[in-house]
């Protein structure tokens, strides 16, 4: 199991003792240099104490925007990964103030253990295949035929939520069995475009705003929304802080739905 500790400094205990000692130390609180210690000590008592900033998770996919809503808001931290494994930590405790997933089922879990509030779907988006740059057109129907020995990287078909909505796709187009000796299963999207990118395999399944964000890749095929389940983008508050509800009150408002608008995403399709 991981443990995950968090902990904020907190300084006033500390200086009020100080100060408590100081008064009845043997030089006297009365004596000059008894009299600027105090005075120091208690400008420190009431020096604001720095807020923790929002810590997000996020997945993968939700850089390029989330990366941008934060630097216009200021003092968050993002930590991006494969939906499936965001989950995970923050049901083992972690210390995450607002959690961002690529898949309502995932969100469902967290739910059910009652660690986070507020859940609303905020984005969807589009699956495709992708290929190098330099690699041409193709029908999904003739993938298999397309990859021969070659591999095709996907995320993790029982975890990461493109594995999940690629696996649907394929199977609703009786190809799953065709290509599943040649998938290559990774933890989370953006290790598809680096894979496929390098050119350490033939082709990739990743979201449309994948494909976007490096010149290395082109999309050569895409999958009909109706072959798998509806690409949710979902979130909620873990923390209860004012400052996390504030962050996921930007990202549904129009600030953040015209940062997502801007890197390609699609309305959301919640039901």
């Amino acid at each position: 199991m991981i443990h995950w500790f968090h902990t904020r400094a907190s300084h006033a205990t500390p200086r009020l003792r100080f100060i408590r000692w100081l008064e009845h130390a043997p030089q006297g609180r009365d004596s000059l240099p008894m009299k600027l210690i105090l005075s120091l000590c208690a400008s420190l008592i009431a020096a604001p104490v720095l807020a923790d900033p929002v810590v997000v998770f996020a997945a993968a996919s939700l850089k390029e925007p989330i990366d941008a809503l934060a630097a216009e808001l200021g003092d968050v931290v993002v930590s991006y990964g494969g939906s499936g494994a965001l989950a995970r930590q923050v049901l083992h405790g972690a210390p995450a103030d607002v959690v961002l997933l690529a898949n309502d089922v995932w969100m469902q879990e967290l739910q059910a253990a009652d660690v986070v509030s507020d859940v609303a779907d905020f984005a969807s988006n589009s699956l495709v295949v992708i290929g190098p740059a330099g690699a041409a057109d193709l029908a999904i129907a003739d993938l298999s035929l397309a990859l021969g020995a070659d591999k095709l990287a996907m995320g993790f078909t029982q975890a990461v939520p493109a594995g999940i909505y690629g696996h649907a796709a394929l199977a609703s187009l009786s190809m799953w069995d065709d290509v599943a000796a040649n998938v290559v299963e990774v933890d989370n999207v953006r290790a598809v475009l680096a894979l496929v990118a390098r050119g350490e395999v033939a082709f990739g399944i990743t979201y449309a705003t994948d494909a976007a964000v490096s010149d290395a890749v082109r999309v050569v095929a895409r999958f009909d929304a109706g072959l798998h389940p509806p690409i949710r983008y979902t979130g909620g508050v873990v923390s209860g802080r004012t400052e996390a509800t504030a962050f996921w009150a930007a990202l549904q408002g129009a600030q953040g739905q015209s940062v997502l608008s801007n890197a390609g995403f699609l309305r959301s399709v919640a039901p």
